[in-house]
């Protein structure tokens, strides 16, 4: 009869339609895992590239000092400052605690505002931040112009702190001039504020991400420092303050 034809007809139409909102809502998603793919991948390769610039290095060979090859032979604030002098270890800490905060002011303020399509939830936008904040202290502790090698990435997790939340970098500061208070160890204190870090984001801010992303934090910074780990067990650490014995320059790497 006509009725059924006419219902038959509505039912395939409806059917048609269901299919094609399945298919655009499927398109949708896969055009956005895709933009927040590459976009990770722009933000991992920018922040890195701002992580990686040697600043130790390329202030103490402004000076004609191959930091490699003198102290501890790192390329971090701290070796700046006994082997090239103050002003040298501050502009490289400030240097490097820059490097942190601005890979991350960056990504919120230019990357995400720019490509807000590319992240659109909350979570996409926090990881994608996260990202940043991880990237730039590979990319101090890996620098790709110095065959990836470089600093303890100390500096740089405070800068990275900084912006994503300063409660947390109040808190491992606190536990830092603790440590150093205590001990006059720079690499006991840093790590000590490494092992609170986690912690501290959890209890700060209650954000998972970010609490996971300090983790990976704590533990880069950890095992960037097990020569030291070693020397403290070995009583041949170097205190901060006390005269350290003359030791032949490092060869160049």
């Amino acid at each position: 009869s006509r009725a059924a034809a006419n219902i038959a007809r509505i039912s395939r139409l409806s059917t048609e339609e269901s299919h094609s909102t399945l298919e655009r809502s499927e398109r949708a998603s896969l055009e956005s895992a895709v933009s927040f793919l590459a976009l990770s991948i722009i933000t991992v390769v920018a922040a890195y590239v701002i992580g990686s610039l040697p600043t130790g290095f390329l202030v103490a060979k402004a000076k004609g000092i191959d930091i490699r090859t003198v102290g501890s032979g790192n390329i971090g604030a701290t070796n700046a400052l006994r082997t090239v002098g103050k002003p040298a270890g501050v502009l490289v800490l400030l240097v490097d605690v820059a490097k942190g905060w601005f890979a991350v002011w960056a990504t919120t303020t230019w990357v995400l505002d720019g490509f807000a399509g590319a992240a659109s939830t909350a979570n996409q936008r926090e990881i994608i931040t996260l990202m940043a904040g991880l990237w730039v202290i590979v990319g101090h502790n890996y620098t790709c112009w110095l065959g990836f090698k470089g600093g303890k990435g100390i500096a740089t997790t405070a800068g990275v702190l900084l912006a994503l939340a300063p409660g947390v970098l109040g808190i491992v500061l606190g536990v830092w001039m603790l440590g150093f208070a205590a001990t006059r160890y720079v690499s006991l204190a840093s790590i000590s504020a490494a092992v609170a870090l986690p912690l501290a984001a959890w209890l700060r801010t209650h954000r998972p991400w970010l609490t996971l992303a300090a983790t990976a934090m704590s533990a880069l910074a950890i095992f960037k420092h097990k020569p030291n780990i070693q020397r403290l067990r070995n009583g041949t650490e170097h205190r901060f303050g006390a005269p350290k014995p003359p030791q032949p320059d490092r060869p160049a790497p």
